[in-house]
């Protein structure tokens, strides 16, 4: 049996993202920028999945810019928007639980001159408002937190933290990473005081390297790439139209059974939850009920080392991740969990596990009962 639950790292592409990508590679392979029929027809994608895309949010649809994916949005948001209201200060505020491409932007910042205010968490991963409002001061310009914990799945609490930044400065621009929380929870830029909102296609069973940037009409933002003048010029380079009509496609169909979907998929992280319960010295990861996502469990499995277990399971045909996708190449102390006030032994133990529309209750099922049987057997060969 395979049993694929490392979503938070990519999602399986639905059949008809899949059918639609093909059918404009081969098909409706014009330039969107020429004037010919071919031209017409490919932007005709593009207009169209702003128009889902913008619905959805509720937002504006030349508000939408299309980008190679959250860490390019991640990226241009930071520095765009950092550049251009400069003047105004060079006072930055963000989390230490974000993930790479906010954190390491925020770096280069500092690198060019900026200060950064890294906001701690609780023992849950959360956020506090009330540090957000101890942190802002009259030179900040910027505050970034993402949605949800791309590691243990934490929801923040951004809307409070949007309408708090607004009470206390309007002129403070407010930047959430919705990697992980986009196709998974509602988001309303506009109701919630966001000023830039990061999307990944990749996450929500679209096409990897295509991602978009809300951005508010009133936010004034430097452009990162220069060329041809695309996308009002904030965005040059020819359009992925393939990849931009997967991800259209993609948040319609994400969305289209969105509080049924949750509801199943809050569920089976439960049903996981309490399955682990039944064995000994496993510690579950930021918060297990409905105040976090319904998608992710971060489970620290005493006594294994989490890539001697990850392997294991991956015999049984079951796939996990030891910790974030975008640094599981090289052995790093996560941020998050070290945030967090994990054990530095237990850190070593964390799996994540995380699901989608597509997971079953046979497949949670049939992971607990590889874990049942490898978990107590690892540990004694461990032991010797």
């Amino acid at each position: 049996m395979e049993v694929y639950l490392d979503n938070s790292a990519t999602t399986r592409a639905y059949p008809e993202v899949a059918s639609l990508v093909a059918e404009i590679m081969t098909k409706e392979y014009g330039n969107p920028a020429s004037m010919h029929l071919k031209g017409v027809e490919a932007e005709s994608y593009i207009k169209a999945s702003k128009k889902t895309i913008a619905g959805i949010l509720k937002v504006q649809e030349k508000e939408i810019f299309y980008t190679s994916g959250g860490t390019e949005a991640d990226n241009w948001a930071l520095m765009g928007a950092a550049y251009a209201n400069a003047r105004m200060g060079r006072h930055l505020i963000t989390t230490r639980i974000e993930h790479p491409a906010v954190l390491k932007t925020m770096e280069h910042l500092e690198e060019q001159g900026f200060e950064v205010t890294y906001l701690p968490v609780d023992s849950l991963g959360r956020v506090y408002p009330e540090d957000v409002q101890r942190a802002i001061r009259r030179d900040t310009i910027l505050v970034s937190v993402m949605y949800v914990n791309n590691e243990v799945g934490t929801i923040q609490p951004i809307e409070e933290i949007g309408a708090l930044i607004k009470r206390i400065d309007p002129r403070i621009l407010f930047h959430v990473d919705a990697v992980q929380g986009f196709g998974k929870l509602r988001l309303f830029p506009k109701r919630w005081n966001i000023d830039m909102v990061s999307v990944s296609g990749h996450k929500i069973h679209g096409p990897k390297g295509v991602g978009f940037l809300y951005i508010d009409d009133k936010v004034k933002i430097q452009p990162m790439i220069f060329g041809g003048g695309q996308q009002k010029n904030y965005r040059s380079g020819t359009e992925n139209v393939p990849g931009v009509a997967g991800i259209g496609k993609a948040a319609e169909l994400i969305y289209r059974d969105l509080d049924e979907d949750t509801k199943r998929l809050y569920g089976l992280k439960k049903r996981f939850i309490e399955g682990l319960g039944q064995m000994d010295q496993i510690y579950i990861n930021g918060p297990q009920d409905e105040e976090g996502a319904p998608h992710i469990v971060s489970a620290s499995i005493a006594g294994i080392r989490s890539e001697v277990l990850l392997h294991a399971l991956e015999e049984k045909g079951v796939c996990v991740s030891a910790g974030s996708a975008c640094s599981s190449h090289k052995h790093t102390v996560s941020a998050t969990l070290e945030s967090m006030g994990i054990d530095k032994q237990l850190m070593d133990t964390t799996l994540r596990f995380s699901f989608s529309v597509f997971t079953t209750e046979e497949e949670i099922d049939y992971t607990l009962q590889c874990l049942y049987e490898l978990v107590p057997m690892l540990r004694r060969y461990t032991r010797r």
